[in-house]
């Protein structure tokens, strides 16, 4: 849209023709002709005769524009020498691309009475002071971009490719193995005589116990009775209780 008036500066538009119109005769062929209307100003093309559904005009008009008006209305109708014309269809034409950009070749749909599309008509409009945006200046600044943000390693160094600095196990005892790292906590024996000494003999752990079964269990207790080859025993012979010495 454009910010200064527009008021009584020319504007051309030329007619071109139409295209697929609607047919309003049933034997001969339809004669075309264009009407354009702009406030109070009309024009109105030559007929085409037998130009049918696409009839060619190519035709031009030159409209004194009128501030707050942007739009053009057209209608298409059917010439009779006879009856009266025939009414093919109407539409409207846009001015608000021509006024910005100076030109517009473009179609546009015409409708019935009811509403039903009723073909195309084809406008060239030229205004020659449009306010297009000027050249001259120096080229705009490159868009913006906002700087990629530094790029941080995960590692202060890349980890080796291959953990040559861990030795692979071998199948010695676990204790001939060397490990390339200090253990922690300290192994037992260097603990042990850098803590304190150990309290227990070399030879701890102590036998095992209970004793093995040929010394366990000792003799019971109360001896058992003298063996006898009666059992149970015979009944006790002497006198009781016993006489006094």
């Amino acid at each position: 849209m454009s910010t200064y008036s527009i008021q009584g500066q020319p504007l051309e538009a030329t007619v071109v023709g139409c295209t697929k119109l609607k047919d309003t005769e049933w034997i001969s062929r339809q004669d075309p002709y264009v009407c354009l209307e702009y406030g109070s100003t009309k024009f109105r093309t030559t007929t085409c005769t037998d130009g049918g559904r696409n009839p060619t005009f190519q035709q031009k008009f030159v409209f004194s524009l009128i501030e707050g008006l942007r739009e053009i209305n057209v209608t298409v109708w059917n010439s009779n020498t006879v009856t009266y014309d025939d009414f093919i269809g109407t539409g409207k034409i846009q001015l608000a691309k021509v006024l910005s950009e100076g030109y517009d070749d473009s179609s546009w749909s015409l409708q019935t009475k009811t509403g039903r599309h009723a073909g195309e008509v084809r406008l060239i409009l030229h205004f020659a002071n449009a306010k297009r945006p000027s050249s001259s200046f120096a080229p705009s600044a490159p868009p913006f971009q906002a700087p990629a943000p530094p790029q941080v390693p995960v590692y202060a160094t890349m980890p080796p490719t291959h953990p040559t600095a861990y030795a692979h196990p071998t199948p010695t005892p676990y204790a001939s193995y060397q490990s390339p790292y200090p253990s922690y906590p300290p192994s037992s024996v260097a603990y042990q005589t850098s803590m304190y000494s150990s309290p227990y003999p070399s030879g701890y752990p102590p036998a095992s116990y209970p004793p093995p079964p040929s010394a366990y269990p000792s003799n019971p207790y109360p001896p058992h009775p003298q063996a006898s080859s009666v059992y149970p025993p015979s009944p006790y012979h002497g006198v009781y209780p016993p006489p006094p010495y």
